[in-house]
């Protein structure tokens, strides 16, 4: 069975090493901090053969090079985005398959936070890596992309199995909940959810990975479709029937809450 390592790294990331004991191959998820990925490899016992890039924001590429100049691996990266990312040795899109061992994953697009974001979707192991375009409880800022574009995207997360587990790739979720239960107060499943949160959080407990079925009833934004949330968000932009209106003015309110 795959291995996730998950380790803190920076302020606020998370870095993910995803690893094969029957191929004994180990790829790494983002780069966000070069020592800390080649020191939690070693600790582990683990020799880094890929990275999966999800987007060329420094926080999840910068890393890129030291790795692969001490480990010789190979590095994946979207394709829309090459131009941005040093020593890719293979481009990636929709509907591509990269593989660990015998292991495949599947290649989502989910531009929005950057317009050539992708997600690695695994769904032999039931998990995803989703780097900035899904937090728990929130999603990532949209720095270059569309409404209509990353509600498309994020459709496509919707639709994968609801056991998924979603590694995201910042400890936002504290944040988001406060935002969450602005945006959408009635939400019980919320409230359960955020109680949660605090009490992971005052002891210092990740809150990543999360689990898609929790998102699709308390995350906002995966619930722009609601027709309950587009009646309660009227007034800011948002439009009964339109999920994308309804979005945009979610995501228009996280931004300046």
């Amino acid at each position: 069975m795959l291995e996730v390592h998950q380790f803190a790294c920076l302020s606020d990331n998370y870095g993910f090493l995803l690893h094969d004991p029957e191929s004994e191959e180990t790829a790494c998820i983002d780069t966000p901090d070069a020592q800390a990925y080649l020191r939690e490899a070693a600790r582990k016992g683990w020799q880094i053969s890929q990275i999966w890039n999800t987007h060329w924001h420094p926080d999840h590429a910068g890393g890129n090079a030291a790795i692969k100049a001490a480990t010789g691996c190979k590095i994946v990266a979207p394709a829309a985005e090459a131009e941005k990312i040093e020593g890719i040795d293979r481009t990636v899109k929709q509907g591509d398959i990269v593989s660990i061992g015998t292991w495949d994953a599947k290649v989502i697009d989910v531009g929005g936070h950057t317009n050539g974001h992708v997600a690695y979707h695994v769904p032999g192991a039931g998990l995803a890596f989703v780097g900035d375009s899904l937090f728990a409880l929130g999603c990532g800022r949209m720095f270059e992309g569309t409404a209509p574009q990353f509600w498309a995207s994020l459709l496509r997360l919707k639709a994968l199995p609801p056991e998924t587990l979603i590694y995201c790739a910042h400890e936002y979720t504290q944040s988001n909940a406060r935002f969450a239960l602005h945006a959408d107060p009635e939400n019980e499943r919320l409230q359960r959810y955020a109680e949660k949160i605090e009490a992971c959080r005052a002891k210092g407990i990740p809150t990543v990975p999360t689990n898609l079925a929790r998102e699709l009833a308390a995350n906002p934004f995966l619930r722009a479709d609601d027709r309950d949330l587009q009646a309660r968000w009227t007034d800011r932009g948002a439009a009964i029937g339109d999920p994308v209106a309804t979005f945009a003015a979610l995501r228009a309110a996280k931004d300046s809450f």
